[in-house]
């Protein structure tokens, strides 16, 4: 009985962590609960196998049991420590990481359990085995990738190789295969090892063609999804141990992440079939050589400040490029100054601004900057044309009107934050590069435009000292 009422403790700390995780101001405490939740799911199941009353090394050794907890030790100081160090800018690299090894988890669990019986079994167990090594294996594998695009160790931009949604689709009709063949209770071990080895090779090579024609703009919609698949992944694990506890967790993160994915999707007002198939950032040359014939206007410190010190009212638009300059307080303090100065400030934030879902919101809250001076797309819009300054900090895609006006550019349809409307925008820019999507930004070639070029930390403050 009392195993019982350890997993349901568990999962209603889960679900109020969740819960509490869709609020910025909460968010911290949502994060607590669900530690707890899964330090008494884990004290549940060894309580369940009885493991203190096992107590002597030979049961220990023998039952797996150190090994158990030297894992765990191994994964607390490796975890605590890279989180430590991990910096705001590298957080959706880690974040991908934590989804990959969550998918990783679970393919293990499942290919232990077909070590320890190949001849397979129930049809339940079995299909449950082959799709978690097909979800855990794409999990894993993609997110690797995504790893790899949001730290810039491979390049960013969508790859698309001749034929890409026909391979696609042949990986997807031989894994399902396998996990069926592997479910026919009537074959041999033999066979059933082939099935297997055949399924994880295909599975982990899925995660890499899946993820790699997606550019990364589409980056925060694929760390959502690939959270998602490693929650169904573990979700899948639970049924193969019997579980309750992991089953009822993997299906939250598994539903929560399909939700905010679809959210995202939404925001970007595209499919998603066409994030996982459309090559988003493959090419975009018309826009490339319309705009190769003239150059943004750019302004300085001293004139930038004659501008923001006669503003009645000014907005914020920020972007990763604000992640990677660190520059979130230094903006609360020019936003500070701006207030003193009488100007009425907010901060306009885009769904899928910044590598992952969230980023811009987890910095800005770093800085203490007050929740209600956060709005929408939704709320910043149909305000946007009576801001006297927008200042955008390094976005991009977020802010492009060649999203509501070039019907050739891939982010075309794409809702966006209308900056362009106000009456002076500042675009902070570390150069003239396209940025990490590869696609040109319009909004720096239009009339009430002003580039501020350099370090976004450094503009920021210079522009907050000006008011001194």
């Amino acid at each position: 009985m009392y195993i019982t009422i350890g997993y349901i403790i568990a999962c209603v700390f889960f679900i109020i962590g969740i819960k509490k995780l869709g609020r910025v101001e909460s968010a911290r405490q949502g994060n607590i609960l669900s530690s707890l939740g899964m330090l008494i799911a884990i004290i549940t199941v060894f309580a369940e196998k009885d493991v203190v009353a096992s107590w002597n090394s030979s049961e220990w050794v023998l039952n797996g049991y150190l090994w158990c907890f030297a894992a765990m030790a191994a994964g607390f100081f490796i975890g605590y420590i890279w989180a430590k160090k991990v910096k705001m800018t590298g957080m959706p690299e880690l974040v991908a990481l934590f989804n990959g090894f969550g998918g990783l988890a679970s393919l293990f669990i499942a290919l232990s359990e077909f070590l320890d019986n190949r001849a397979g079994g129930e049809i339940a167990l079995t299909l449950s085995i082959g799709l978690t090594i097909l979800i855990g294996g794409v999990t894993f594998s993609g997110s690797l990738l995504a790893w790899g695009k949001l730290s810039e160790k491979v390049t960013g931009r969508a790859v698309v190789i001749k034929g890409q949604k026909l391979i696609n689709l042949f990986l997807i009709i031989i894994s399902a295969a396998a996990v069926i063949l592997y479910a026919i209770p009537s074959l041999d071990a033999r066979t059933k090892l082939a099935a297997i080895t055949v399924l994880t090779t295909l599975a982990l090579i899925s995660g890499f063609t899946f993820v790699l024609p997606i550019g990364g703009g589409d980056m925060p919609v694929v760390i959502s999804l690939l959270n998602s698949f490693s929650g169904l992944a573990a979700s899948m694990a639970g049924f193969i141990i019997s579980n309750k506890a992991l089953i009822v967790a993997g299906c939250l993160v598994g539903a929560s992440g399909v939700v905010l994915t679809l959210i995202m999707c939404k925001a970007m007002n595209r499919s998603i079939g066409n994030l996982l198939f459309g090559g988003f950032g493959a090419s975009d040359s018309k826009t490339a050589s319309r705009n190769a014939v003239s150059e943004p206007k750019a302004v300085s410190i001293g004139d930038a400040y004659l501008i923001l010190e006669a503003a009645r009212s000014v907005v914020f638009i920020p972007g990763y490029g604000m992640a990677v300059a660190q520059a979130q307080h230094a903006v609360k303090e020019l936003a500070m100054k701006l207030e003193e100065n009488g100007a009425e400030v907010s901060f306009a934030v885009h769904p899928v601004a910044g590598r992952m879902p969230g980023h811009m919101n987890v910095l800005l809250a770093e800085a203490d900057i007050p929740y209600e001076s956060l709005k929408t797309m939704e709320e910043a819009n149909p305000v946007m044309s009576t801001q006297d300054v927008a200042i955008v900090i390094g976005a991009n895609d977020v802010v492009n009107p060649a999203a509501e006006t070039d019907p050739a550019s891939p982010i075309y349809g794409m809702p966006i934050l209308k900056s362009h409307e106000a009456r002076t925008v500042f675009s902070l820019k570390r150069g003239k590069g396209r940025g990490f999507s590869g696609i040109d930004n319009e909004l720096f070639y239009m009339e009430n435009n002003l580039m501020l070029y350099g370090d976004a930390k450094a503009t920021i403050a210079s522009l907050a000292g000006e008011f001194y």
